[in-house]
């Protein structure tokens, strides 16, 4: 199959599917543009900062993104080309754009709460503490993630005798620097902005001009060499004054013109795969479809059964309980008209499912690599993939280099910006965790109101996150990818259950609901039984096998409340109606 037809395709498709799906959503849904939304109601200079849409985009999208769709299609690959394309395709519109427009739309009608508050709307105060302990620690684990992934990225390389390697170490270094000096932007753009007001044209302008001379300076000056351990202290020093700063001070100006690297990363991409198909050599030697089971195993690991392989793996840029967190987490927080939902949050998704295609384009190119295990790691498979396309149109055969460099490191600077988002996301479910349905912060009394203090909250967040991704976090990630996609079906049925109460059409989300839910059960299941054959058989591991049986089994537990209180309810809704 040729690259640049399932390109094309692919993006007509999305195209068309906002213009249509989305719209009917927007006006199923009753979205009211007169409305005014929490940002305005709960402006508090903080965390409800109204935000023009193009700047929210740049948010949303920053975090939500990032490395997941392009992880995800990479992975699932082992399984042909044509069932990829199929999930990102029919999961993005109708399941993934969905769950983040209703999520998104759910919270903006709940004061900017997240789904937890939702789910307390409609199935009452101990579903609502259920969803956000699972929420918590499921964010904590992704706190800790991609606390290491990023000190990993930064840290220095050292010689036998505990020296620092200093060639060794100048990418990361470099990545490093690059970084804070973009930190540094952000500040100076939020400033200027918010508080000079500067136009954002201008001022969005000199940004762009600013990030390709902090990614120059930090190309040729990078003195920071530290160890992983010191640079997990310093981002969670970072991450711990990050998440209780206002918004318009560092997240949205830094989220904002970070996105701008993900919209090139993503233009260099198109050029390269139309620029190659024009050459004659887009050709994707993957095949259409390679069986039902992953016998290929590039990275030495079987990914199993088809079902429920594929639709766990490739979550973002299909359906992602990520997104839902965000969307009614900070999102919801700043968006200043709803009208800007559906741009936002379902064109958001969109977007996402354009870069999962793109990923799948790339591992087409150099599928032989990754086939043979030669070159496996997703980051570096789509810039080889990308790169190696830019290199073969007439006139760039010099530029592969310097485009694998910077796709790399656009990749890696959202490692951190996910970091931040994930961290202030789990500081909300934190302070919501002890709040009645329908109080902020600002309403408790007692312990609670030290406990729900957003210094308090965070700083508990960041030690536990810290100390998690400092010990043994790699031993139950393996959870992750069900977590996350249990967290969409729960995020599914929260918003179609409060629809329900609402009196509005619900019925989109019943097939995404009841699958998703079907695909993590069946997942845990699998987990379940591969550790328990594993405890069996002894050997190396077994407390920590023992650890991912009780969590499995807590997780489908979990999954089975929450369903049947949500059946519940809508069947109630039903019988009132």
């Amino acid at each position: 199959m040729n690259g640049v037809a399932v390109l094309i395709i692919g993006i007509v498709i999305l195209v068309v599917a906002y213009l249509t799906y989305g719209r009917w959503l927007a006006k199923q849904w009753g979205i009211d543009p007169t409305r005014k939304t929490p940002a305005y109601e709960q402006n508090d200079g903080v965390d409800y900062v109204p935000a023009k849409a193009p700047v929210l985009m740049g948010h949303h999208f920053s975090s939500i993104a990032g490395a997941g769709p392009i992880n995800g299609p990479i992975q699932a690959a082992v399984f042909g080309w044509v069932p990829v394309l199929l999930w990102v395709l029919i999961g993005g519109i109708f399941f993934g754009a969905v769950h983040d427009f209703g999520a998104l739309f759910a919270s903006i009608r709940h004061k900017g709460q997240s789904i937890g508050e939702v789910i307390a709307d409609t199935m009452g105060s101990k579903a609502k503490k259920l969803f956000i302990i699972f929420s918590y620690l499921t964010l904590l684990l992704v706190v800790a993630a991609f606390a290491s992934i990023v000190a990993n990225t930064f840290m220095a390389t050292y010689t036998p005798d505990g020296a620092v390697d200093m060639a060794a170490s100048a990418a990361n270094a470099t990545t490093a620097m690059i970084s804070i000096l973009f930190i540094v932007i952000a500040i100076v753009f939020g400033l200027c902005v918010y508080r000079r007001n500067a136009g954002l044209a201008v001022s969005t302008i000199v940004g762009i001009l600013a990030i390709i001379a902090c990614i120059a300076i930090g190309l040729h000056w990078h003195p920071l060499y530290l160890s992983n351990t010191a640079w997990m202290v310093v981002v969670g020093v970072y991450i711990l004054v990050a998440s209780v700063t206002p918004v318009w001070i560092l997240l949205q100006p830094r989220d904002y013109l970070s996105s701008f690297l993900l919209y090139f990363m993503m233009a260099i991409a198109v050029i390269g795969i139309i620029g190659c198909g024009i050459s004659g050599h887009a050709q994707m030697d993957i095949p259409a479809f390679a069986g039902f089971q992953d016998t290929l195993m590039p990275t030495g690991t079987s990914l199993g059964y088809m079902f429920p392989a594929l639709f766990v793996t490739i979550a973002c840029g299909a359906i992602s309980g990520f997104h839902s967190l965000v969307g009614s987490g900070t999102t919801a927080k700043q968006l200043s008209n709803e009208k800007d939902a559906q741009p936002i949050a379902y064109g958001g998704m969109l977007i996402e499912c354009a870069l999962a295609i793109i990923s799948l384009c790339a591992v087409g190119f150099i599928w032989a690599n990754y086939a043979s295990g030669e070159t496996v790691t997703p980051t570096v498979v789509f810039a080889t993939g990308i790169s190696k396309m830019l290199g073969s149109i007439p006139g760039l055969a010099g530029t592969e280099n310097v485009a694998y460099t910077l796709l790399v490191l656009t990749v890696s600077v959202f490692c951190l910006t996910s970091l931040d988002t994930a961290t202030r996301l789990a500081r909300y479910m934190f302070q919501e965790f002890w709040l009645e349905p329908g109080q902020t912060y600002k309403d408790a009394v007692g312990y609670k109101k030290v406990l729900t203090n957003p210094l308090v909250a965070t700083l508990i967040t960041v030690v536990l996150g810290i100390t998690l991704g400092l010990t043994g976090y790699a031993n139950i990630w393996p959870l992750f990818g069900a977590s996350n996609q249990l967290l969409a079906a729960l995020g599914l049925l929260a918003v179609a259950t409060w629809l329900g109460k609402a009196g509005k059409n619900n019925k989109m989300f019943y097939i995404p609901m009841i699958f998703m839910l079907v695909v993590t059960l069946t997942s845990l299941v699998f987990t379940l039984q591969s550790n328990i054959l594993a405890i069996s058989a002894g050997g190396a591991g077994l407390a920590w096998c023992y650890v991912r049986v009780i969590l499995a089994a807590l997780l489908i537990i979990l999954a089975i409340i929450l369903a049947v209180d949500s059946i519940r309810t809508m069947a109630k809704q039903k019988k009132l109606a």
